[in-house]
């Protein structure tokens, strides 16, 4: 059978620190060839011209809620992952905290099942942790899911793992990237019981960020930090959102060789305390956006590698829940299709490069998760691309809006840079706000 063949031409290509112009030949699902100048040696050659526009590799974001099962009123793997694949995240991993919850090697599978029939973007889980489920732990195959999630902090259902008997056990008992939510809850409470005591049912939501403090986000990173000094666990910390943590983390050597990773999310980069007044709890996340001086922390240490990722933690909720008062108002919201514009106006604004980006969303989350021929433009990996035009400027409003809940915390703003086109395993499968007739994701694999 004749493979199918494309060929991008006169692009900007962004990968591996370096932005060069060129050519690149797809043929089946795999990069052939990248050149200064490659010719079509056939009439049935798709030629896409990509003069002006900037090709980055797709988008890797190693956390995202997509709520399926048992909680598809808010989201979908189906919805999101279109929405993903828009916004040029070509790859997901997605949390154990649905309803039944991935803590079973059956419930793994069951997501798996649904994802290969209904996903649009490459899909892997994360294998969630209890207080009492280490033997399951133990079935997961490192080579076929992405890694393990605990909540140490802010868990649904039975997820909090607070048993330190247990937590010392699954970290010396696997070889697993082991991600966690770092929030202590004794904290929390105590400091949740203090302004319910002041305010009643209407505590301000900008009280989040003093409630859910940088006490109890660094009180948490450290423990953890510690137990996989102690153990020698490969530890990865969830979303972090404040500048104080990122004093934990190091840039002395290499991602491939660091034991102890970090990572921030969209919305710690681009809100600050001063939003509250007027996106309310449309920006109530956990861990919460804190201060502006964080917010530049962050930033600060995002640029000098001791921060390694930047993911999305893409949380859907309902309009309708999320305009409830602050103690019943849900944390998270939606972000997969915004994320990758929102780091392009950060680039717009002189506050970061395009190869910085593409270092932290493409490369590294590839790099840190072992994952198997994706993440860079190489011959011989996945055609997995985004190309971008970095001045056509659109604006966030409902009817562009792809996530099932139907909302954005963006909506309003206008952003300068359009995902033109999205090529997923060497088919386009978005192409100015249309996409393409059929699914062809895979499940991701893992070089372990």
């Amino acid at each position: 059978m004749k493979l199918r063949t494309t060929l991008i031409k006169n692009a900007n290509i962004v990968n591996e620190g370096s932005i060069i112009s060129g050519d690149i030949l797809i043929e089946g699902e795999f990069i052939k060839e990248i050149s200064s100048s490659i010719s079509a040696k056939s009439g049935d050659v798709l030629v896409i011209d990509a003069e002006g526009k900037h090709l980055l590799p797709g988008a890797i974001d190693d956390q995202v809620h997509f709520r399926e099962p048992g909680l598809t009123h808010k989201a979908d793997i189906k919805t999101e992952s279109r929405a993903a694949i828009a916004g040029g995240i070509t790859s997901f991993i997605e949390m154990p905290n649905t309803n039944p919850q991935t803590t079973t090697a059956q419930k793994l599978e069951e997501k798996f099942e649904i994802a290969s029939k209904t996903s649009w973007a490459n899909y892997s889980f994360m294998f969630g942790g209890t207080n009492d489920n280490l033997d399951e732990i133990l079935k997961v195959d490192p080579k076929t899911v992405a890694g393990l999630k605990l909540f140490l902090g802010s868990s649904t259902g039975n997820m909090l793992v607070d048993d330190p008997v247990v937590l010392e056990k699954i970290f010396k008992s696997t070889n697993m990237v082991i991600s966690v939510h770092c929030e202590d809850e004794n904290t929390i409470k105590k400091n949740l019981q203090e302004h319910i005591e002041a305010y009643g049912e209407n505590i301000p939501i900008s009280k989040h960020p003093i409630i859910r403090s940088e006490e109890a986000c660094y009180l948490s990173s450290s423990k953890a930090i510690e137990l996989a000094k102690k153990t020698g666990a490969r530890l990865h910390v969830f979303h972090l959102s404040t500048g104080k943590e990122t004093n934990l983390f190091s840039n002395k050597i290499p991602l491939k060789d660091k034991k102890i990773t970090s990572e921030v999310c969209i919305h710690h980069l681009w809100f600050s305390d001063k939003d509250y007044d007027k996106k309310g709890t449309h920006i109530k996340w956990n861990p919460a956006v804190k201060t502006e001086k964080d917010k530049e922390q962050l930033l600060e240490a995002l640029l000098d590698d001791r921060i390694d990722v930047i993911a999305t933690d893409h949380a859907p909720h309902t309009l309708e829940e999320k305009s409830n008062n602050y103690t019943k108002a849900p944390s998270g919201g939606p972000l997969v299709q915004h994320a990758l514009p929102a780091m392009l106006e950060l680039y717009h604004k002189e506050k970061i490069s395009l190869e910085k980006i593409v270092e932290k969303m493409c490369h590294n989350p590839a790099i840190l998760f072992d994952v198997e021929r994706r993440g860079y433009i190489k011959k011989g990996y996945y055609a997995d691309f985004v190309l971008v035009d970095l001045n056509n400027p659109w604006t966030v409003k409902k009817e562009n809006i792809l996530y099932k809940c139907g909302w954005s915390p963006f909506e309003g703003t206008t952003f300068k840079s359009r995902i033109t086109h999205t090529f997923l395993n060497g088919n386009l499968v978005y192409n100015n706000f249309k996409f393409s007739n059929k699914k062809v994701a895979k499940r991701l694999t893992f070089n372990r």
